[in-house]
């Protein structure tokens, strides 16, 4: 039976939205509390139109400045990230996930500086720390770092997260928020089996279930914040996340439809769940993910795509440098 409020309406009674996308009319449609973003989705944005301008500032604030070089394409693509970060903040009432190199997934101090860069950039700005997730991948690199910053009050968004042995270190590591993908989950067990799931059978709802009980259980602080969706029955299987980031075409599916959203994940559920403590350290981590097929290809295979996004958006700049 359907009732007069639509489901995203709903959703938003048990669950924090978050617009997964780099599109600022999509954000102002449909008034989520955060926002994601990543690589691809930045550059895309760049790609388009009306978000030229932002490149276009950014090259003209630095290119008469003593940079040169690689140097300066980072600078650019760094001042791009926060350009676009300090615009949807205009939009939206709570924070923006901003996204560190994938190239630096395997380099804790790396990530610990390109961190310390974007923070400064935006407080420089005036936009507070408290406002920001640093996007880092669920690598063993990508979780230390992560610690580090979390002790400097740079809180993070651990990224390209597949398994339960992912968020468990995140949340040892007392990371802000996690985010466990959905859609590829499901991508890899469809294209391995040949079979199609939904709802409670769809794997990525599966995996996302167990790490919400497993937070909820042991009375871990890190967020779950499920993402990179599919469909709409993967978002109305996880009713009750903690967030979850959903893109603008699923989001006006649920704007769309007046059906009932129950709520699927509570707590008390998750303290009634039988599941067991696991102690992790390095070589366990590194264990359990090797042992985990999916989990192992999806994050090798995402630290791949979003490192290739970047390389086009650096080609991009040099493009509007030397244009």
């Amino acid at each position: 039976m359907s009732t007069s409020t639509s489901q995203l309406e709903q959703l938003k009674a048990l669950t924090t939205i978050v617009a997964d996308t780099g599109d600022f009319e999509s954000m102002r449609q449909y008034s989520p509390q955060d926002a994601t973003t990543n690589p691809s989705l930045i550059l895309k944005a760049s790609q388009q139109a009306e978000y030229r301008h932002l490149v276009d500032q950014a090259v003209a604030e630095l290119k008469s400045g003593s940079l040169s070089g690689d140097a300066l394409v980072e600078a650019v693509i760094d001042r791009i990230l926060i350009l676009f970060g300090k615009e949807i903040l205009k939009i939206v009432p709570g924070r923006v996930s901003t996204e560190t190199d994938a190239r630096l997934s395997f380099d804790t101090q790396g990530t610990i500086e390109k961190a310390h860069t974007l923070i400064g950039l935006y407080e420089k700005d005036g936009i507070s720390r408290d406002r920001i997730l640093i996007k880092i991948a669920s690598t063993w690199e990508g979780i230390r770092a992560a610690e580090v910053l979390e002790k400097e009050g740079i809180h993070c968004n651990l990224t390209l997260l597949f398994s339960l042995t992912q968020a468990i270190a995140c949340a040892d590591a007392r990371v802000q928020l996690i985010s466990p993908f959905v859609g590829r989950i499901y991508d890899w067990f469809k294209a391995s089996t040949g079979e199609d799931y939904a709802g409670a059978n769809d794997p990525g709802v599966q995996s996302v279930v167990s790490i919400y009980n497993y937070y909820k259980k042991f009375n871990h602080p890190t967020e779950v914040m499920g993402a990179s969706f599919r469909n709409k029955g993967q978002i109305i299987a996880l009713a009750g996340c903690d967030l979850l980031t959903i893109s603008p075409g699923l989001l006006e599916e649920l704007q769309n439809s007046n059906d009932p959203v129950p709520a699927v994940l509570t707590e008390e559920n998750a303290q009634a769940s039988s599941i067991e403590a696991i102690q992790l350290d390095e070589k366990s981590f590194r264990y359990q993910l090797n042992d985990d097929a999916m989990a192992t290809e999806k994050t090798a295979e995402g630290i791949r795509k979003f490192a290739i996004d970047m390389i086009a958006l650096e080609d991009l700049v040099k493009a509007a440098i030397n244009g």
